[in-house]
């Protein structure tokens, strides 16, 4: 029987998603804006043999208040497909998967975007499709209020359907380049979209050859009821966001009968959570390290995070008593839950829930490397995951503690690869390169 094997992604935001990171000792300060630092980081991925580097994005600044805003490491990033281009400039192998929003962008920028990234990257592309909700971001693409959440996914939908299209506008062996004869393309080999739908109309064809991997792997993350639907007919990957073995595999099933349901194999789709790993030489050792992580999140920086996943500013409320009781919101329907849950679950103040909307609250392994190897092979073998998205507490001493200690554990029990056996993302995850919709 062949052992199974995890697939490993890293979260950069573009760099450390904990409020407290930039703080922590040996840290570097800038690491969300420095280049060179970038560059460094992405090489160790890939000689770790990482499936991908996954860049996060904000279409506003994250953080609203002046008192939040002053202790944000994240005021500043770079523009994902800016970055990841000249990243692809020094990496050869390890996948480059942007964020890019279906509420305030076009497809037709998308679909030239992903496709120029995966030519210069030789196949390596990938697209986290994410449909924004932020009053801030809306405000920056002339919106008053955000898209309700339920339209925001009927327009996602519609905006795969059309990028899809267009990357599909060429035939592969289109661009004929005959120079005796003068022809460069065969027109016949050119498929015009035309497409008219209730959110977009956009007429095509791209004016570029369709990319390496056919389409760049199709991430998404969403686990409300309308992400989940959106997963099971159009991901190829899904970051996960369960933050327990029991809630995983529930996930993983889930997807599993939506997919049967519409006909859809189930090898065509990954599986990813979220995993923040705080790795010691002890286990005493690493939860001093995560205790000293967490106490660097000032209460200024956690409280527009939990009000942001929230959708409601609970800020009025005293800051050591119970969440109240809230609405459902326009925000995160799934992320809202989740923290309801766990205020509920765990007795949390807000000042203690805002704590961890500042550092992170989703799945945490915290060990030595043999016992997060552990919690990964078990998650790995009960159903429920293909492998995990990395989050790294800080840079570079947290991402250098995970490639230098866990991947060779990993590596040792066989459930790891050692070498990389393609050269694209697709080849990586072991996703097929789709059939073009319109040409043999």
């Amino acid at each position: 029987m062949i052992q199974r094997q995890l697939h490993l992604g890293a979260f950069m935001r573009p760099v450390a998603i904990h409020t407290g990171a930039w703080r922590y000792p040996g840290a570097a300060p800038d690491a969300n804006f420095n280049f060179p630092l970038m560059q460094s980081l992405i090489r160790k991925l890939e000689a770790a043999k990482f499936d991908a580097f996954f860049m996060a994005d904000h279409l506003s600044l994250v953080s609203s208040s002046t008192a939040a805003l002053k202790r944000s490491h994240t005021v500043t990033s770079f523009e994902p497909f800016t970055l990841l281009s000249a990243l692809s400039m020094v990496t050869e192998r390890i996948g480059l998967v942007a964020t890019a929003s279906t509420t305030f962008d076009e497809p037709y920028h998308i679909a030239r975007r992903f496709a120029s990234l995966d030519h210069l990257s030789g196949g390596r592309a990938g697209w986290n499709i994410v449909t924004t909700a932020s009053p801030q971001a809306a405000q920056n693409f002339g919106y008053e209020d955000d898209v309700q959440h339920d339209e925001r996914y009927a327009r996602a939908h519609e905006f795969h359907k059309v990028v899809t299209g267009l990357w599909d506008s060429f035939a592969d062996d289109a661009f004929l380049r005959d120079v005796e004869s003068g022809i460069f393309v065969d027109p016949e080999k050119i498929h015009v979209l035309n497409h008219v739908g209730k959110y977009l109309s956009v007429r095509g064809p791209l004016n570029i050859a369709r990319p390496v991997q056919g389409w760049p792997v199709i991430v998404q993350a969403g686990a409300s009821e309308a992400g989940r639907q959106l997963a099971a007919e159009t991901a190829e990957v899904i970051f996960g966001s369960e933050a327990t073995l029991q809630g995983g595999q529930a996930f993983y099933a889930d997807i599993r009968r939506r997919m049967a349901a519409i006909g859809r194999d189930s090898s065509t789709l990954k599986i990813l959570p979220g995993a923040f790993v705080v790795v010691g030489d002890t286990l005493d050792d690493a939860q001093a390290k995560k205790a000293h992580l967490d106490s660097l999140v000032h209460y200024d920086s956690g409280i527009p995070s939990l009000n942001t996943m929230l959708g409601h500013n609970v800020s009025a409320y005293d800051p050591d008593g119970p969440l109240p009781d809230l609405p459902e919101s326009n925000a995160s329907k799934s992320t809202q839950q989740q923290l309801i849950d766990m205020a509920r679950r765990e007795n949390l103040t807000i000042r203690q829930l805002a704590a961890r909307a500042g550092s992170y609250w989703g799945l945490t392994f915290v060990g030595t490397a043999e016992s997060i190897a552990d919690d990964m092979q078990r998650w790995l073998e009960a159903g429920a995951c293909d492998g995990f998205n990395m989050l790294f507490p800080w840079l570079p001493g947290g991402l250098d503690d995970f490639v230098e200690k866990v991947v060779p554990e990993l590596q040792r029990r066989g459930i790891f690869r050692r070498k990389y056996e393609g050269r694209t993302l697709r080849d990586h995850l072991g996703l097929k390169r789709p059939q073009n919709q319109f040409f043999d």
